[in-house]
């Protein structure tokens, strides 16, 4: 294949996940997983290894796809006419340190987020959380947002989960695809609303990790039409 036409279809590719991250943004915004501009988009060309992501503090409903910023694995800005997201050092780690990821979504979801304010974890209290997550959604310590710091310790709390709380201020949750990602944030967020309500009627059921991990194998391999 000619340095043209691979140039033009790498072009086509990076158009096409920009419309994706542009529209999983919005519907971020408009189901109330983050309020305002907060929370945060990306998906990666798995070819090129490229990332398109949101930009810092600009409305959703304002966003163009031309405003979204294409950066690479190392985070230097490749096509951008703004400043990428201010977590996207969270964002690199994950897609560094997990090859088989393309997707990356860090909402503000609030009874998630109210139990990252407990520094607390959600345990396995329905099935679905087992089958998205894997298991129960960790929670790492707080750490000051936007660094190197804040990152690392978002990956080294997620494990061989697909979602992790950040103390004190919100999820991020991966996937194979950008809907995947996006799904991951929903589940975790029903699974925290379902804990609570549970809580306040009495001791939720906590299924086992031994029970958590045969139904994320069931899901893997026999979910859909696989």
């Amino acid at each position: 294949m000619s340095d043209i036409k691979k140039s033009i279809e790498l072009g086509k590719r990076i158009s096409e996940l920009k419309e994706k991250v542009l529209e999983t943004s919005l519907k971020m915004s408009r189901s109330g997983l983050s309020p305002a501009t907060w929370g945060n988009v990306s998906a990666k060309d798995s070819e090129s290894g490229l990332i398109v992501i949101t930009p810092s503090g600009i409305p959703y409903e304002k966003i163009h796809p031309k405003d979204l910023c294409v950066v690479d694995l190392e985070g230097n800005i490749v096509d951008s006419k703004w400043k990428p997201s201010t977590e996207l050092p969270t964002h690199l780690i994950f897609y560094r340190n997990k090859s088989w990821i393309n997707g990356v979504v860090h909402t503000h979801s609030i009874y998630a987020t109210a139990f990252a304010a407990l520094q607390k974890e959600i345990p396995v209290v329905v099935a679905t959380l087992a089958s998205g997550v894997g298991g129960s959604v960790p929670c790492a310590p707080y750490t000051k947002s936007g660094t190197e710091e804040f990152a690392k310790v978002a990956l080294d709390a997620m494990g061989d989960k697909t979602a992790v709380l950040l103390g004190n201020h919100g999820v991020v949750s991966i996937g194979s695809t950008l809907d995947d990602a996006y799904t991951v944030a929903e589940l975790v967020e029903n699974a925290a609303k379902i804990y609570h309500i549970a809580l306040t009627a009495g001791k939720p059921n906590i299924l086992s990790d031994e029970e958590a991990k045969k139904i994320r194998e069931k899901y893997l391999t026999k979910y859909g039409q696989k």
